[in-house]
């Protein structure tokens, strides 16, 4: 067995509800932070309602006008784990706004770079966890995880897990009687993108990241070009 002790993972919950109520997308993130927790990953929450985020896709938006902005110090906790898992509910079939706000804002600090001259991201990888009480969760999964492959996190194999009741309304993931903490397809899906995270984070930390050749931001700024040849000057 890999050692994980030195794995840090953030989970970011893009809920509605402010704390302290009821989130039924945390009876998910608490099934994965436990098995990552008894394993020895270091793990940080974040309920994102309850801070001040800013509209926008700078990195700092007091810097554009806005009087109040947590971003900035919540980015710190994103760049200081090797995981990040977004979870979040389905509302009229998507992502929650707070999901999207979150894309928006991990978005504006892509153009930033590494020491290698990659993209800050790179070396990280990132799953995502869903819940509701209507379709939807293929749909938001693949908007989180494309996301998150675009900005340069990496995306191990089934990297998303998720949980709806019937179709229509009905009773949601913690509700008595609704099902879904005994849900077998459920809590397999959630073990098994856990235990990918870890695998990819542990196998990635070990090699030093992603190896930087062929993707430095910095190197094709200076001119290199990797061997790409421009058809014009063939």
């Amino acid at each position: 067995m890999a050692d994980y002790s030195d794995l840090k993972a953030l989970f970011i919950n893009c809920t509605l509800k402010p704390s302290p109520e009821v989130s039924n997308t945390q009876g998910l993130i608490d099934i994965s932070t436990g098995i990552m927790r008894a394993n020895g990953v270091v793990v940080d929450e974040i309920r994102a309602v309850d801070h001040d985020i800013a509209t926008g896709v700078w990195p700092d938006m007091t810097e554009h006008g806005v009087a109040s902005d947590e971003w900035p110090v919540l980015f710190e906790r994103v760049m200081a784990a090797d995981i990040l898992v977004l979870a979040g509910p389905i509302w009229l079939g998507d992502n929650s706004s707070v999901m999207k706000r979150i894309h928006e804002r991990l978005y504006g600090n892509s153009h930033l770079l590494n020491e290698a001259g990659q993209y800050k991201y790179y070396g990280r990888v990132g799953g995502c966890l869903i819940t509701g009480n209507e379709d939807g969760v293929k749909h938001c999964a693949q908007n989180v995880l494309y996301t998150l492959q675009h900005i340069g996190y990496t995306i191990p194999p089934q990297a998303d897990a998720g949980w709806i009741g019937p179709a229509g309304p009905g009773p949601s993931y913690l509700d008595p009687g609704s099902g879904g903490p005994e849900n077998d397809f459920t809590n397999r899906n959630t073990t098994f993108m856990t235990w990918n995270l870890m695998h990819f984070a542990r196998m990635l930390k070990d090699a030093g990241g992603v190896p930087a050749h062929g993707n430095q931001r910095s190197q094709w700024d200076a001119g290199c070009r990797f061997d790409f040849v421009n058809p014009e000057y063939r």
